[in-house]
């Protein structure tokens, strides 16, 4: 289904300490991150949350598809950034609306690194997860995947349940066993 991204600039100082909470969302149980979610976004000096939906995955990739997602993000930020910390290995030049190029940087294991990467992958996460459960609240014969527990992600339940029922229009049909089913 879709991949969600999320561009934070956080301020310098806290006004307590629970940002110190903040790290790898994949390290941060369910409850918690729904908590860091508005603890950041009521401290952040900027955020923006965006997507790729299938169609836009499909068509570009998932990775040029995620990178879009990215850009669209930093684009919808109040704030113009001076530099880019991005999670992962690769990016595209970034030009902002003024067709300036802002440097960035790309960093392996950036979400447990750099807390503003990390506050990103908190957000990044919810938004998803808010929208798998949405997706189950108006199709309940969704279920039978288990997103509930597995959020979309290719655990065995799941791949059993494309085995068995096909994929659905939130598949990407060009990703591993979708191909098949």
């Amino acid at each position: 289904g879709r991949v969600y991204t999320a561009c934070v600039i956080l301020p310098k100082e806290f006004k307590d300490d629970t940002y110190l909470q903040i790290k790898d969302s994949k390290k941060i149980p369910s409850k918690k991150r729904t908590l860091l979610k508005k603890y950041i976004e009521e401290n952040a000096l900027a955020y923006s949350v965006q997507f790729a939906d299938v169609d836009e995955i499909e068509e570009k990739n998932i990775l040029h598809a995620t990178i879009a997602a990215m850009h669209r993000s930093i684009d919808d930020i109040s704030i113009k950034p001076e530099n880019i910390l991005v999670d992962g290995t690769y990016f595209k030049i970034y030009k902002n609306q003024d067709d300036e190029i802002i440097p960035h940087q790309t960093i392996i294991g950036g979400d447990n690194k750099y807390r503003n990467i990390a506050a990103a992958s908190i957000l990044a996460k919810t938004y998803h997860d808010e929208y798998v459960l949405d997706l189950l609240e108006k199709n309940p014969d969704l279920e039978k995947y288990g997103w509930r527990k597995n959020m979309c992600y290719g655990t065995k339940q799941h791949m059993e349940a494309i085995k068995t029922y096909g994929t659905t229009k939130y598949h990407r049909k060009s990703f591993g066993i979708c191909k098949k089913y």
